[in-house]
């Protein structure tokens, strides 16, 4: 039923000219439930037809057949199908509680690999609350993807080469100390690489400093190499204790300095298309034959070094190369919009035309009070500072709420880091949003802690229930369970369509508009009244809880049996 199988079906016997999947694409959620469960437009008939879109709605209603369902209806250009309550809620509760996680999951992606670029924090910096939304965005894309039958790598393309790495391997070699950076690694490099932009404003010899040191570490040098990589390795430690918090995983951590010795190659085919020209002693692909708005893309300086575009080309192909992408996601701000328009094109103009399947997938940003972050001037929120303060905040409520609850310390973690991430994922992926921590902690109101409270209710309903739940007693027919039920049985397309527009934020949405449902009729119910009833309010109780662990995980978020 989740898939309108029947709606679909009824429609192919009168308009035979339409296939199955062209009908399923153009039905609709009617505006209210007085207009039934599902809505099919005749607008798109009309020039066919020559007909008006009423009376198609009209003629339809007359040659369909209307068994199994409760009715179907015409209202203007609309033919309105209201679904048989009892049948389509026993059927949908036992395709819940039979598939249970799996429900929703689909075979869309074939097994085809899709790469998702995440996360990709700077070494010797620690990460900022900047850092979460590629985080939990890329993370999140990863299970949806999954959820629709591709296969998720997810990569961490660390930033671990640059010029800021000379001015960090000079500013410790003047004024730094090992023990120090041993004391606390991430902190005291942030703050040797904040004096050293500090100093450099009043004495520019210092850029020139950092970037001899840079050209030696380029050149293999072994004593700048050493610092490096032990900074690098320094910087992994402290990342994956976030990442653990998280429970994020990776499946590559090759980050810029692995494709140090691949871009030779990429600069060697542009040669070869005759792509590379001079323009003021650098080397770029004029894009103008592409499109004369885009600036070209520079992939040599003056100086012979290569850019970031020639490393994320080298990139882009050893991906391809390596995991046959079908699609390859790049999760990173939309202030980086322009460069992934230009590597595109660049690719293209290679003859790759696996380009297209290249996508930018923007974000907005984080604000503190209306504030953006800057680690250059040291002014950053770090995540770890903001996890921790999440989890303060959730255990003081969890002691408010359920003073008796034996593992508080584990929810209170729980719950407070997926707080955070939820409210980043609720929000439209490409909207600017400010950042209150004490709103998203909340256990009311849009926020994870709702969601999370709403389905440990549901699981507490259950191990109270007399009785378990069985498959065969799911025959429910209070009108007070249906917007549950119509819900629930949205949830396979709502995946669906999470994937195709690349955003969490529809399962967001989706887990509140389910807890809500679940909530206001748990508010007006004796779920555990012992009557003939019981056994199918349990079962649309079990089903609830089945869906909302699963939204949540797919958002990478914990769902805990009891707050």
């Amino acid at each position: 039923m989740a898939d309108n199988t029947q709606v679909v079906s009824a429609l192919a016997a009168v308009l035979t000219d339409l296939t199955a999947s062209e009908i399923a694409e153009k039905l609709e959620a009617p505006k209210s439930s007085e207009l039934g469960d599902v809505a099919f437009p005749t607008f798109t008939l009309a020039k066919v037809l020559r007909q008006a879109p009423q009376q198609i709605a009209a003629n339809i209603v007359a040659e369909i057949d209307q068994t199994g369902f409760e009715k179907v209806i015409a209202t203007g250009p609309y033919v309105n199908f209201f679904l048989d309550k009892v049948a389509t809620s026993r059927e949908t509760l036992q395709t819940i509680l039979t598939l249970k996680a799996d429900y929703g999951n689909n075979t869309d992606g074939q097994g085809e690999n899709v790469t998702i670029d995440m996360s990709s924090p700077n070494i010797a910096k620690p990460m900022s609350m900047g850092h979460l939304r590629s985080t939990v965005i890329g993370n999140a894309l990863a299970n949806i993807t999954a959820k629709n039958g591709y296969q998720p790598i997810k990569i961490n393309h660390l930033g671990d080469w640059g010029t800021q790495f000379g001015k960090l391997i000079y500013a410790y070699k003047t004024w730094g100390s090992e023990d120090e950076v041993k004391a606390d690694p991430i902190a005291t490099l942030l703050r040797y690489y904040v004096e050293f932009h500090d100093k450099a404003k009043e004495d520019d010899s210092l850029n020139d400093a950092g970037r001899a040191w840079f050209k030696k570490l380029e050149d293999g040098d072994e004593e700048a190499l050493a610092l490096w990589a032990w900074f690098r390795e320094e910087s992994l430690k402290e990342f994956t204790e976030i990442y653990d918090r998280l429970d994020i995983g990776f499946d590559s951590f090759n980050g810029e300095a692995f494709y140090n010795d691949k871009m030779d190659t990429v600069v060697d085919q542009l040669t070869a298309k005759d792509l590379l020209v001079t323009s003021q002693g650098a080397q770029i692909v004029d894009l103008s034959d592409i499109n004369p708005n885009l600036t070209p893309a520079m992939i040599k300086r003056t100086d012979g070094a290569t850019l970031y575009m020639t490393r994320d080309l080298a990139a882009a192909v050893y991906r391809k190369d390596t995991y046959d992408f079908a699609k390859s996601l790049y999760v990173v701000g939309g202030e980086q919009r322009e460069h992934f328009v230009q590597m595109k094109a660049v690719l293209s103009l290679m003859g790759f035309e696996w380009a297209d399947d290249v996508e930018h997938i923007s974000f907005g940003l984080i604000t503190f009070n209306g504030k953006k972050m800057s680690t250059r001037k040291g002014d950053v929120v770090l995540l770890k500072d903001v996890l921790n303060d999440a989890h303060d905040l959730a255990l003081k409520q969890i002691q408010e709420k359920n003073p008796t609850l034996e593992n508080k310390e584990e929810v209170a973690e729980q719950v407070g880091a997926g707080a955070v991430v939820f409210h980043d994922l609720m929000n439209d992926r490409t909207n600017n949003f400010d950042f209150n921590l004490e709103e998203v902690v909340r256990f009311e109101g849009d926020t994870g802690p709702y969601v999370q409270y709403t389905n440990a209710r549901a699981k507490s309903i259950l191990r109270k229930a007399p009785v378990s739940v069985s498959l065969d007693a799911v025959t429910l027919d209070d009108p007070m369970t249906w917007d549950i039920i119509t819900t629930l049985n949205s949830f396979p397309a709502t995946v669906q369509r999470a994937w195709q527009q690349r955003e969490a934020s529809i399962i967001a949405k989706y887990a509140l508009t389910l807890s809500r449902a679940f909530n206001k009729y748990y508010a007006n119910s004796k779920i555990l009244t012992d009557d003939d009833q019981l056994q199918a309010r349990l079962a649309l109780v079990e089903a609830v809880t089945i869906v909302l662990t699963e939204s949540l995980r797919l958002l990478g978020v914990k769902a805990p049996e009891e707050m």
